[in-house]
Parts: C-alpha cells; sequence; structure tokens
C-alpha cells in the first residue's frame, strides 16, 4: 500500500424496499435480546436505528432478535452479503472454511453462510445473549444448520479447538471498536457526555492501537498463528499506515470501503496471504 492511501472500490448498496408484515416470530426472545415492534419500544438513545432496521436485517418484521448494542455494531446487509461475495471470489481452492470470530447477532456469519461458498461456516461469540439472537436469526433466514456454533472467546477457541482447521481457514473479524457499551451506559446517566463518542467516531484518522478491548495486536498476533489470510471489518476511518505496516516487508494489504447510499460506512481490510485479496 502506497502512501497511506485506502485501496479498492466503493460500491453504491442502497437499501432495499421491504413491505412490512406484522407475522413477528410467536418465540418470546430471552433476556438481553429483543424484538421492537414499534419505536416507542425502544430506549430513546437508540431510537434512530429503529428507522434503519430493513436495512440491517431486511427480515426484521419476521421476528429478528437483536441486543441493544448490536443496533450500533451489526453489519447492514446489504454490506454483509458484498463482503461475503468477495471473500467468496478472492479466496483460493485451498481454502474451504469461514470462520467468524466475532459472530454478534448474525450479521455477516448469515451472509458468509447463505454464499455457499464454504464446506463449513464457524461462528464464535463469547456474549451469550449475541450467539442466542444470532442462532435465531439464522434460523429465520434459513442457514442456522449451515453454521457450527461456538460460545466463548474467539482466542481460545481458535487455540485449542479449531487449531487443526487453520491452513483451511479464512479468519473473518469483526471485532468492537471501543466505546460503544461504554457510551451507551454513560449517556444514560450523564447528559453532559451525551457528545462524547469512541475515537472512530471523533479522530479523522482514528488510532488502531486504541481500540477496545482488542488492539489491532492483539486481534492479528494470534490470528496469524493460525493462517495467513485474514479478513478484519474495521473503521472507516483506521489508520491504513498501521494496516500495512501489520502485512510485512514486501506484501500487500488490500483496504476497501464500503458505502450505503452515497455514504462511506466501514473499512474493510485483507492481509494478503495466499488467497487472491
Amino acid at each position: 500500500m502506497d502512501g497511506g492511501l485506502w485501496e479498492g472500490d466503493c460500491p453504491e448498496l442502497s437499501c432495499m424496499d421491504i413491505e412490512t408484515k406484522d407475522d413477528s416470530k410467536a418465540m418470546a426472545p430471552p433476556r438481553g435480546c429483543q424484538h421492537y415492534a414499534n419505536l416507542t419500544e425502544m430506549p430513546w438513545d437508540i431510537q434512530k436505528y429503529y428507522h434503519q432496521r430493513f436495512s440491517i436485517f431486511s427480515k426484521y418484521d419476521e421476528g429478528i432478535w437483536m441486543t441493544e448494542d448490536a443496533w450500533f455494531g451489526v453489519t447492514p446487509e446489504p454490506v454483509a452479503s458484498t463482503i461475503a461475495k468477495h471473500i467468496a471470489g478472492a479466496a483460493s481452492a485451498g481454502k474451504a472454511i469461514l470462520i467468524d470470530c466475532f459472530a454478534g447477532v448474525g450479521g455477516n456469519v448469515i451472509a458468509f453462510a447463505q454464499s455457499e461458498r464454504w464446506k463449513r461456516v464457524y461462528a464464535i461469540e463469547k456474549d451469550s445473549r449475541a450467539l442466542a439472537c444470532a442462532k435465531h436469526n439464522a434460523e429465520i433466514y434459513g442457514v442456522r444448520d449451515s453454521i457450527s456454533w461456538y460460545e466463548g472467546d474467539c482466542f481460545e477457541i481458535l487455540r485449542n479447538e479449531l487449531a487443526e482447521l487453520g491452513q483451511h481457514s479464512i479468519l473473518f473479524a469483526s471485532p468492537p471498536w471501543g466505546g460503544l457499551s461504554t457510551l451507551l451506559r454513560l449517556v444514560r446517566h450523564e447528559a453532559s457526555l451525551m457528545n462524547a463518542g469512541p475515537g472512530y467516531r471523533s479522530d479523522t484518522v482514528f488510532d488502531l492501537a486504541k481500540m477496545q478491548p482488542y488492539t489491532l495486536t492483539d486481534v492479528l498476533h494470534p490470528f496469524q498463528q493460525l493462517t495467513e489470510d485474514v479478513v478484519l471489518y474495521l473503521p472507516r476511518t483506521s489508520d491504513v499506515r498501521q494496516l500495512a505496516n501489520k502485512s510485512g516487508k514486501g506484501r500487500k494489504t488490500t483496504v476497501m470501503h464500503y458505502c450505503m447510499e452515497g455514504a462511506s460506512k466501514v473499512g474493510r481490510t485483507y492481509r494478503s496471504g495466499p488467497s487472491k485479496f
């Protein structure tokens, strides 16, 4: 990567038109998971995301479950689908497994399973509430049985249970960027902090060494012990020089921006391995 510039394309993704239905699943969400049927049910500080629900999950009205944090962090379905297509097309023939290391409520892992490119898709999530949502949401999209589910710390699970899959795998990681859960709690209790925000929102260039609770090094180092084919889903303001420095001498990292309705939403980076990212 020369001069710290972003490489790649920036596809225009528009929200699909969805006919609103009132046929939510009868099953009640477990504690910590919600399906909000209308705006007034939601906490005030996440109500703006309700209007985006069909770009987050096109089948929202079929009973999608969310945690409160997921409204901030889940990958919108059009972006998740595009990422899944790009990874499927770029992966080398020897890569038959996709591991989503921070599966959340399922935004990305559902798209990976829908691509039908992988012999098996694995989802790892340490938050039991988010994992319950992800399994339920995958059921709505008809791919729950195509995914192997793991609850726990992704670094431990990769090291102890999935290590033998490394050479056959693409690792995808959308790690926490820092500040979302904490900010939500602070805003509810301290009005003076309402305009505060994590660095990736306020900084022109975001220092990836300040991601919380995992820095760029915390994420990449253990992943690189398993495979060179690592895909990271990072803030659009990420310092690309830090990404280039992690690629190793003489190697390249591909960085792409994803846009919805003309606005850049997120950056995605590939650490170049055998696959043609």
